[in-house]
């Protein structure tokens, strides 16, 4: 397989229809850097499963995403609050800076690509300093939806933004996000659909010079969600903080792939993924894929998954990659880590007095607090303190609600 070659069409959200995804070769793309894109759904086949970030996928429930066909319009509510100074419009296929960065990597992002004829701009103008996040609601009303959202920091701007996904919904969603030199941008996702909710998400970013990026992904809720982020450290001196949480109950699917790649010189990246689970059938997928690229001299990065499984039932697969192009590196590493609970620390608890059930409570807000308190928006650490808590209350351990 080949990459889509790009022309100057391309620039303007299409691609060269003469360029093709296959070259008739039987050799799997294995490593995350060859993955072909294209903007043409046309150009992806169906996945069937045997795809290297399609295996651990639930095909047989996300079907409907696969498919290229006009959905009905208003299926997702959007109700955004945003501080003043902050530009927003809409961008049409092959209008700057939409396509900048994001090139469609599998049949779904392709397909919103196309689908989403007018795309949402979120813009922090430049040494703009926001003093509250940008929040953006989006609930479900049931049907199938597609979107695409582009996120761009400019030069020296500082701020949040927050997609907040509820209610019930089929969508494909692609986030376009741009740092400029010397800003400073948090994106976070968090998922909170209900239990019948399907949702495949690509995150792609780009970090120029000086800039740092935080993005964050967390799964509390729906049936299948898979939001994958692809972050270019493209300038020197750039950041990437990545970090996840999730909690899967009975029957949901959760997974993430999350791809770095340190391209610029004295770049920083740190991956942290943490997740917990509980009941019959909960799975969680985790692929992190670190590529230290040969200019990238100078690069310090690391990146670490850990999950704990509270039950019987669940399973959680965790894949850590690592590729390193030069050796003039300040240290890279990879680490990852799946278990139950700690019996000495329920012991050490229990030994002072707490019951088992708040012993493990306690075990389990621990673990997850880490990522909790990476998040830095007023009000939604508490909220997702309480979130988790509630994933706690299921009855019987089994991860069926009261």
């Amino acid at each position: 397989m080949t990459t889509a070659t790009q022309t100057p069409a391309a620039a303007e959200g299409h691609i060269d229809p003469a360029a093709s995804l296959t070259s008739g070769s039987t050799v799997p793309v294995q490593t995350r850097s060859e993955r072909p894109t294209s903007f043409d759904p046309s150009d992806f086949p169906t996945p069937t499963g045997r795809e290297v970030n399609w295996k651990h996928t639930p095909l047989s429930l996300v079907r409907d995403l696969l498919r290229n066909e006009p959905g009905p319009t208003g299926v997702i509510a959007v109700d955004v609050s945003a501080p003043a100074g902050v530009e927003q419009r809409r961008l049409a296929i092959g209008e700057a800076p939409r396509g900048e960065v994001f090139r469609p990597e599998d049949l779904p992002s392709a397909i919103a690509w196309t689908q989403e004829a007018e795309a949402p701009l979120i813009r922090i103008p430049a040494d703009t300093e926001l003093e509250e996040p940008v929040i953006v609601r989006l609930t479900g009303q049931g049907g199938l939806a597609h979107a695409h959202v582009v996120i761009e920091a400019e030069r020296g701007a500082r701020g949040t933004v927050v997609l907040q996904h509820e209610g019930r919904a089929q969508q494909a969603q692609n986030v376009e996000i741009i740092a400029r030199d010397g800003s400073a941008l948090t994106v976070i996702s968090l998922q909170r659909w209900e239990s019948d909710a399907v949702h495949l998400a690509a995150h792609q970013a780009r970090v120029e010079r000086d800039a740092h990026l935080t993005h964050v992904v967390v799964t509390l809720g729906g049936g299948v969600v898979r939001v994958n982020p692809s972050v270019e450290l493209a300038g020197a001196g750039a950041e990437g903080r990545l970090y996840g949480l999730s909690f899967a109950d009975a029957g949901q699917h959760f997974e993430s792939q999350v791809y770095l790649h340190h391209k610029g010189a004295h770049t920083t990246g740190d991956v942290l993924y943490k997740g917990a689970l509980q009941g019959s059938d909960a799975r969680s997928v985790w692929i992190g894929d670190v590529l230290i690229g040969p200019d990238a001299t100078g690069t310090d990065s690391y990146e670490a998954n850990r999950n704990l499984v509270l039950t019987d039932g669940a399973r959680a697969d965790s894949i850590p990659n690592l590729e390193i192009e030069t050796g003039d590196i300040v240290g890279a590493g990879h680490a990852s880590a799946t278990g139950r609970f700690d019996d000495e620390q329920l012991f050490y608890l229990q030994a002072r007095g707490i019951s088992e059930d708040e012993a493990r409570r306690l075990v389990v807000l621990g673990f997850l607090a880490e990522i909790v308190q990476k998040i830095d928006v007023p009000g939604l650490q508490d909220e997702l303190i309480a979130a988790i808590e509630a994933e706690l209350a299921l009855t019987d351990g089994a991860g069926e609600q009261e």
